[in-house]
């Protein structure tokens, strides 16, 4: 009780606080983006763009968490409202929790932005000092448009000229004051979260009653579906065997694990022993990749460019990949 009146307070003081990013809702821009994009919106991802626009063109802050299963296609719905906000004359920052998201977020936009000629940088820890000058300078000029980052975005030296629309991708992952701290780069910007984390509705109303929650629930065409199957540890041989079968067929497996090494307190398989063990003694045939969170940035681009170019069959790795794959 005392949690909803929170934020029921909250959401009054929201509502009261004005922004000075009103977005135009359509322009050139957008028009061009749907000229190049190769697939139509599903019916949700318009519902949803829909709640977006509308609030993108009122003076109050927009506050909205978009939820959807990994490829339900939030991206694009998000891109949409980036470049309401680049029409006009704003700029937007986009924060994903690990480099590995960022830099695939990063890819696929500029894939399209090069073909409607606006730059997009991406900015993590491992950006090197020129670049990240550079970055620094272009923001505060306002001629760089969008930035992609993780937690790099929310350091003291970056500022924006006039960010108009903050994206948090898989929000759950930062923390209140890190979320605060980008929208402080700005003055009032619209706030887009997303996340493939499945909420119950209700759950959703009492962790995140200050804000406006839309729903992906349909995916794009030709999807195919998912089927989730646990096995117990004595069906392991099972999980071999069925591992075998699908790289025959010519596709990939991932093995996920919950940590690097062998903890001492911790009686869990490890990626490092366990991509041994698979490498030698499981799967000998196969090309088995490791990745981890302890790896550089230039070790983990060449890991998941090894697994994305077929070159690795299977993929060790810890929760790192998450939803970092595309």
């Amino acid at each position: 009780f005392y949690l909803q009146l929170g934020f029921l307070q909250r959401r009054q003081t929201l509502r009261h606080i004005q922004s000075k990013a009103v977005l135009a809702p359509t322009g050139q821009l957008i028009d061009k983006f749907y000229e190049i994009l190769p697939f139509k919106l599903t019916n949700a991802q318009s519902r949803v763009l829909n709640d977006i626009l509308n609030d993108l063109e009122k003076s109050v802050p927009m506050n909205r968490l978009v939820q959807g299963d990994v490829g339900s296609g939030k991206t694009v719905v998000a891109v949409i409202a980036i470049l309401a906000a680049i029409q006009s004359g704003f700029q937007a920052a986009l924060m994903a929790p690990t480099e590995v998201l960022a830099e695939q977020h990063y890819r696929k936009l500029v894939s399209w932005f090069n073909l409607l000629y606006l730059p997009v940088e991406l900015l993590t820890g491992s950006t090197k000092t020129v670049k990240r000058r550079q970055i620094h300078a272009q923001l505060e000029t306002g001629e760089l448009p969008l930035l992609v980052g993780t937690h790099a975005l929310i350091q003291d030296p970056v500022n924006f000229h006039r960010l108009g629309l903050v994206v948090i991708d898989e929000q759950h992952r930062f923390g209140v004051h890190q979320r605060a701290r980008l929208q402080q780069k700005g003055e009032q910007p619209h706030v887009l979260t997303m996340t493939a984390t499945p909420i119950p509705r209700t759950l959703a109303l009492t962790l995140h009653g200050d804000l406006d929650v839309s729903q992906i629930d349909e995916m794009p065409p030709g999807r195919q579906a998912i089927q989730t199957t646990a096995l117990s540890g004595k069906e392991r041989t099972q999980a071999y065997d069925l591992i075998r079968r699908e790289i025959a067929q010519g596709r990939q497996t991932y093995i996920v694990l919950p940590l690097i090494e062998e903890s001492e307190k911790l009686d869990l398989r490890s990626a490092v022993e366990e991509h041994q063990r698979l490498s030698e003694s499981i799967f000998p045939q196969f090309q088995v990749g490791l990745l981890h969170g302890r790896m550089t940035s230039a070790e983990k681009d060449e890991i998941i460019n090894k697994f994305r170019d077929n070159e690795t069959q299977i993929l060790v790795s810890t929760t790192v990949i998450e939803v970092g794959v595309d």
